[in-house]
Formats: C-alpha cells, structure tokens, sequence
C-alpha cells in the first residue's frame, strides 16, 4: 500500500510546478494527490490512458507520473507517442510489475525515471525534484524582487528582515508572480498554475 509521508521537501521549478498523474487505482492517485498538494504543487489526476493522453500533449505539465497498466491506452503507447510528437515533459513511470524487461522498454521509449509500488510519497518528490534537475539544469534557489526574497527550497518569505507567513497556495501565487515581474497574468493563466486544470474557469477566486 502507498504510504504518505510528511517530510517536507520542495521542488525547484521555472514557476508553480504542475503535475499530471495518470493512475487507476483511485487509492493510490488520492494518495499521490494529497501527499503532493501538501507540498505546494498544482495536481491533475485521471484514471484513462486515452485521457491521459489527451492532456499529457495538449496540456503544459512540468512531470507526468504515469502508471503502465491503465484501461484505454497503457502508459508505454502513451509514452511512446508523446515523445514521437517531440513532448520533453519529464515522465516517471509507475507500475506494481517488477520485470526487467517492462522497465529497460520504458527506459527505451524515453522515460526519465521508473517507480515500482509500492512506494513513499516522499521518494517520488524526490525523484521529481531530480528529472526536473536534469531536464532543465536549473539551480535556481531564491528569488528576490525589490527587498522581497522567497527561498524555493524552505518556501521562506522574508520582506527584509521580517518573515511573512503564507499558505500553499499563496506561495505558489506570489512565486508565480516573481519569477516574471512586470508581466501581466489572465485570471485563466493563474488558475492553471495555482490551482490547476481542474479548478472551476468560472470561479472568482482569482478576483
């Protein structure tokens, strides 16, 4: 069975991360859901690989967590035909099969890393954090804008030398915000990269 842990790690991304997990075993994807969203990204979770599929290329995801055996397209056809449309996404491959050759095939067709269940909610932060880490080479780790620095690593807020206190959600706001100063985001934008795909459009909450 999955277990969600509660260490607190964090993820150095070019803005709010956003996943895409394709799982569907309801219990597990809750459990990778909640244990992700507790850590401050932005979650889409569905149980069909067609589905999946149909989001993993026309959406912009930072990680997709994809499991194998799915109803509708199976994670290899959906992984094989992202990266045949070019798709760079990072893709971590999950399955509850331990043979060699179904993981060497993944590897194959261009996944970046391989997670057999079960598993801890904090090995697969990990193992985000490093295909994150290679796909892009950021090293990033503060952002500073006019006396206002935000540490990606502790998600410390400090305004000068006063800390401000702010929930997950505000975080992600306000690194979304810094990480591009001066440009001006739609309502649909912030909802995508705070809240995520599955966040009501017509919502006000933005306002």
């Amino acid at each position: 069975m999955l277990v969600r842990g509660t260490a607190r790690v964090y993820v150095m991304a070019h803005y709010t991360m956003k996943i895409l997990v394709v799982e569907d075993d309801r219990k597990i994807a809750s459990f990778i859901q909640r244990g992700l969203k507790e850590q401050g990204f932005v979650v889409e979770v569905c149980a069909d690989g067609n589905e999946g599929y149909t989001r993993a290329i026309s959406q912009t995801y930072d990680v997709v967590i994809l499991d194998i055996m799915l109803p509708g397209r199976d994670g290899l056809s959906i992984l094989r035909a992202m990266r045949e449309k070019k798709s760079t996404v990072p893709v971590i491959l999950l399955t509850a099969r331990s043979g060699l050759n179904e993981r060497v095939e993944g590897l194959n067709l261009g996944a970046d890393d391989y997670l057999p269940k079960p598993f801890y909610v904090e090995e697969l932060i990990a193992r985000i954090q490093a295909v994150v880490r290679r796909a892009s080479g950021e090293q990033l780790t503060q952002l500073t804008v006019d006396g206002l620095a935000v540490n990606l690593i502790t998600r410390d807020v400090l305004l000068g030398d006063k800390r401000i206190d702010l929930t997950a959600r505000e975080f992600n706001l306000l690194e979304l915000l810094m990480r591009s100063p001066g440009r001006v985001f739609t309502r649909t934008q912030i909802l995508e990269h705070v809240w995520g795909y599955d966040f009501d459009p017509q919502t006000n909450v933005v306002d």
